[in-house]
């Protein structure tokens, strides 16, 4: 346990006041020393002479020799209680008298020394405790601010590796719709081009189509233009539905006889045996005629026939 400033001050203290005792102590037994010299029980004493034996006479020596010798007394043995009233009873020691001590007097009066107060020193002990306890109780506080400051620190850098992760995400999804974006543009430029191209080719096979349909009854002449046009709406419509086989190049035209009724339901589709295509490219073809049903109709009824011949031109979409 830590000493603290409480428990120096008790131990001066404590060491002042058994230095003041001992000295009370040796001059108590100084003055005890001096005033009880001891006292002779046999009374005064009592002075003699000596007398050389020589010096006697003949006849002081006979008396001397023919003296009985004195028998010494017995002692007496008196009471106890005699001899406890016999004691005298322990007088007070005599309070010590200033000019009676061998030290020098002291010109200025000694300090006077604090009895140490008990309540004081708790107190002081609690304060101890108290300032312990808070001190611990900081360390613990500073302790918990630095798993809380690890934490938070931590919890920012998830938070940050998440944000990055969803600017990534956004990123390449912005790319994704940019992509989406240009292929549907250049998609419909291509539609465009195809729609172009298919006025054109349908310009081209108006004379073929012409040429090859024969007109309805009742009908003197042929409107070439809109037969030219029906051709080529039916080139688009089975060329929608149409995968194109890799045996079949571009631009090979095959003879396609179809039966229709009106409204545009086809009711037979055959490959002509001079068309050139290969078995798998005849077996598309003729699956194309049957999805791209019913086939153009409104609009083209006086050019309608139900057994159409048709010359179909293998073309990308």
């Amino acid at each position: 346990m830590r000493e603290t400033r409480a428990d120096t001050t008790q131990a001066f203290v404590y060491a002042i006041a058994l230095h003041v005792l001992l000295f009370l102590l040796a001059f108590v037994g100084l003055w005890w020393t001096r005033s009880t010299a001891p006292v002779s029980a046999a009374g005064p004493m009592v002075e003699a002479e000596l007398i050389d034996p020589n010096a006697l006479s003949a006849q002081m020596k006979r008396v001397l020799r023919e003296r009985p010798k004195a028998v010494p007394p017995e002692p007496v043995q008196q009471p106890q209680a005699a001899e406890e009233e016999a004691t005298p009873p322990p007088q007070p020691l005599p309070e010590p008298r200033p000019q009676d001590s061998q030290v020098p007097q002291q010109n200025q009066a000694q300090e006077q020394i604090p009895i140490p107060d008990t309540r004081e020193q708790e107190r002081v002990d609690r304060e101890a405790i108290s300032a312990e306890q808070r001190e611990r109780e900081q360390e613990e506080k500073r302790r918990q601010e630095q798993i809380d400051l690890t934490e938070r620190e931590r919890q920012q850098e998830a938070e940050e590796k998440q944000r990055l992760a969803q600017q990534q995400k956004d990123e390449e999804l912005k790319k994704i719709r940019a992509e989406i974006a240009k292929a549907k543009r250049e998609e419909d430029l291509a539609q465009q081009r195809l729609k172009q191209l298919a006025d054109r080719r349908a310009q081209q096979a108006s004379s073929d189509a012409a040429s090859s349909a024969s007109p309805p009854p009742g009908n003197e002449g042929v409107d070439t233009d809109l037969a030219a046009k029906y051709a080529a709406a039916l080139q688009e419509a089975i060329l929608r539905n149409w995968t194109r086989p890799e045996t079949v190049p571009l631009g090979q035209r095959c003879r396609l006889n179809i039966r229709q009724l009106p409204g545009g339901e086809v009711v037979d589709v055959q490959v002509s045996p001079s068309c050139p295509y290969d078995e798998l490219g005849r077996r598309s073809v003729e699956a194309a005629v049957l999805k791209a049903q019913p086939l153009p109709y409104a609009g083209f009824e006086t050019v309608f026939q139900r057994n159409l011949t048709l010359n179909f031109e293998a073309q990308d979409r």
